[in-house]
């Protein structure tokens, strides 16, 4: 369904600014297919066709942006109006891009409604109201950047910054404003991490980063609980080398096999899908290592295997001879697995099954991307504390920041009740956010300085995955700014020159960082061209991987069980919260596009369901579109249940993704968020979040009452299912 141009222009002209903060709590969008940038309005002529850099995940895909001239709403010297220019039209993926290849996953495609967003902030404002109401008005930039300034200044304030990971200039500069300024690094967050299996590769290999997946030579890939097709790392990448060794090789067609306690996309796909017991998945890695020759491995026999994660000993005997007979093979692990207590564990349990199989460095198997200084995907987890410690220092009263800078991270939303993280930011005197929306972290803050979308400024990505190459993925506007924003780094490069101290040491211009990341003049003029260059050393070649890939003492895993937040007898139930296809944790939720597209599973749109075995349902009398309770000791939620064949009896689980209290119109008030019941526990040795390691109870509420919204489909066709 599209909008005429009368009814697009007076949708976007009353929802910029401090309007949008108010449209965005109401929580009533239109349930159609936003065509944000109506055929009518664009001038008939030829497309002009830029590189891009997808916003959306740090996979650092490479696109293309189609542009063409037409008219839109814009804001110029505080006035709204009509103007004709440029416009992106569609992204595709770069087909030169080693990433990408031509490619782009669903997110990508969507987050060109991040640019003509109704409920985008279009200008600075300063909080009026409390926090948390969403009561701003908006200012002039001199007026947001001076006021910024005399925080700073104050006193020598102590400045602190929120982030979400990531290896981009952006990041960097950051983290270098931070340095300058004798603060330490920046607190990174993110749900669902992957810091488990980076300690795990560098213990295991000396690469404290993920890995590299050749697929497209493989013979049989065993996953295990990794959503590679569908969420994890660098989808789109992986799946051009799943589809290369399932149907691009004549004659040779590669196998897949999934072990999880709920199915994925990925495991959707696979030619062999095994359930497990949660937690249990390292003994099985272990036990077919035994299978294939590891060292030191010997006591994880078939009928040991079986007795910990309730796989029989046949099958792993069957899947052992399947690992010894078809080669090249190799091993992937992320997601649930890693989210337990003993995630390292399973981790390098994995590492061992590889190194068994000659997987590493091998073609078929795994490897890592060669890496250069500022490209390191490396946290320095060693110089900034995590978000729990974070707010925890804040609640006791220690190294409490008198400013906070905030950018693209929602720990309101994604992270544990238990860790209080609302509350420590309200102990904070002065909050600054770089976003281009409300959510539920930045309707915190006292000021609020919106950035460019991706489409209107200079982007940069670092890739730690998903090529051989060490790559950078570069791309400046395909557009020119809609309304009264600017760049992020500008604004800091900014700041840092109007202190009372200036900060020595900072970079002269955005585009002064790029080129320096880029690697030099000849690199940055190709990188403009292309939309990436592969960097090199400082010595004119290409880098290569550093660390051991085949260490003399492969360091074995010592066992370990896994452990559960929740008395059994009292919280039957394993709660698997997963990563959505169309939301991830939930930073793409506000895209309507992405509210409109079905999951892949379940078909379900607009909605938040949990997913129970049919068994299980049918013995608790929940039929399909039930509204169900899941309690947890820290908490309730409720969603209406989807009966799934493929999550395990002793499973509940359930996407992440809505649930916000603020986040646009779209989003805001809209289903219910996992994370609200998840237990505040940890693994011991990174202190990741262990998400997948609360227990929970479900009860019945109330017969399907219309909250679950399926395509194609409508609750009453549910009796027949009763």
């Amino acid at each position: 369904m599209s909008i005429d141009r009368r009814s697009f222009i007076k949708l976007t002209a009353v929802s910029g600014g401090a309007a949008a903060l108010a449209a965005c709590s109401t929580g009533s969008p239109e349930n159609q297919l936003i065509r944000f940038v109506p055929d009518e309005d664009l001038t008939p002529g030829i497309a002009e066709i830029k590189n891009g850099v997808c916003p959306i995940c740090r996979a650092g895909c490479g696109t293309t942006v189609r542009v063409m001239q037409g008219d839109a709403q814009v804001v110029r010297n505080g006035q709204t109006g009509v103007m004709t220019m440029s416009l992106a039209k569609k992204l595709d993926g770069n087909p030169s891009h080693p990433i990408s290849q031509g490619g782009i996953c669903p997110r990508g495609q969507a987050s060109i409604q991040i640019t003509y967003h109704p409920d985008r902030l279009i200008e600075p404002l300063k909080r009026r109201g409390n926090r948390g109401s969403g009561d701003y008005q908006p200012v002039t930039w001199d007026i947001a950047v001076a006021e910024l300034v005399s925080k700073l200044d104050a006193g020598g304030a102590a400045v602190a910054a929120l982030t979400r990971p990531g290896s981009t200039s952006r990041n960097d500069l950051i983290a270098l404003f931070l340095e300058k300024s004798g603060a330490p690094a920046p607190v990174t967050y993110e749900l669902f991490s992957d810091d488990v299996l980076r300690q795990a590769n560098l213990r295991s290999f000396g690469h404290e980063q993920l890995p590299t997946f050749d697929f497209g030579n493989s013979r049989l890939v065993i996953s295990f609980g990794a959503d590679f097709l569908g969420t994890w790392n660098s989808p789109v990448s992986q799946m051009a080398g799943y589809g290369k060794m399932r149907g691009g090789r004549p004659g040779i067609r590669g196998r897949l096999v999934q072990v999880e306690p709920r199915m994925s996309l990925t495991g959707a796909s696979a030619d062999e899908w095994v359930a497990i017991r949660p937690g249990t998945e390292g003994i099985l890695a272990l036990g077919l290592a035994n299978a294939v020759g590891a060292k030191n491995a010997s006591q994880y026999t078939p009928a040991e295997v079986e007795k910990q994660t309730g796989i029989k000993a046949d099958r792993v005997e069957r899947l052992a001879s399947m690992l010894k007979d078809i080669r090249p093979a190799v091993a992937v692990v992320a997601g649930a697995p890693l989210a337990q207590t003993n995630g390292l564990f399973t981790a390098m349990a994995v590492n061992t099954l590889n190194e068994a199989l000659g997987a590493v460095d091998a073609p078929g198997g795994l490897s890592f991307t060669p890496q250069t200084g500022a490209g390191s995907a490396r946290l320095q987890a060693d110089k900034a504390r995590s978000l729990r410690q974070f707010a925890a220092d804040i609640l006791a009263g220690k190294n409490v920041p008198q400013v906070l800078i905030v950018d693209g991270a929602n720990p309101v939303h994604t992270a544990p009740p238990a860790w209080k993280v609302k509350d420590a930011l309200a102990k904070i005197p002065y909050i600054v956010s770089f976003g281009s929306f409300a959510d539920d972290t930045s309707v915190m803050a006292d000021l609020i300085l919106p950035d460019h979308s991706a489409l209107e400024s200079w982007r940069d990505s670092r890739p730690e995955s998903g090529t051989t190459k060490a790559i950078v993925t570069v791309a400046g506007p395909a557009m020119s700014p809609l309304h009264n924003t600017r760049a992020t780094e500008d604004v800091l490069l900014d700041v840092a020159k109007k202190l009372k101290k200036p900060l020595g040491g900072m970079p002269d211009s955005l585009s002064a960082m790029l080129q320096a990341a880029a690697g030099g003049d000849d690199a940055w003029a190709t990188a403009k061209k292309q939309g990436w260059v592969e960097l090199k050393d400082g010595k004119g070649s290409a880098p290569k991987a550093q660390g051991s890939s085949a260490p003399k003492a492969s360091p074995q895993p010592s066992p370990l069980s896994p452990g559960f937040d929740g008395d059994p007898s009292q919280y039957p139930f394993h709660f698997l919260p997963f990563a959505s296809q169309a939301f991830l944790d939930g930073s793409t939720a506000h895209l309507p596009w992405l509210q409109e597209m079905p999951d892949p599973l379940s078909s379900a749109m607009w909605s938040t369901w949990v997913e129970i075995n049919p068994t299980t349902a049918n013995r608790l009398g929940i039929a399909m579109g039930d509204m169900i309770a899941i309690t947890s000791a820290h908490g309730t939620v409720h969603a209406p249940a989807v009966l799934s064949p493929g999550t395990a009896p002793d499973i509940v689980a359930m996407p992440a993704g809505q649930g916000h209290e603020t986040f646009t119109r779209y989003a805001s008030g809209r289903g219910s968020n996992p994370v609200n019941v998840l237990a505040p526990v940890v693994e011991p040795e990174t202190g990741a979040l262990a998400w997948a390691a609360t227990r929970v109870k479900i009860a019945r509420v109330s017969e399907g009452n219309g909250e679950l919204v399926l395509y194609g489909g409508a609750l009453k066709e549910f009796e027949a299912h009763r």
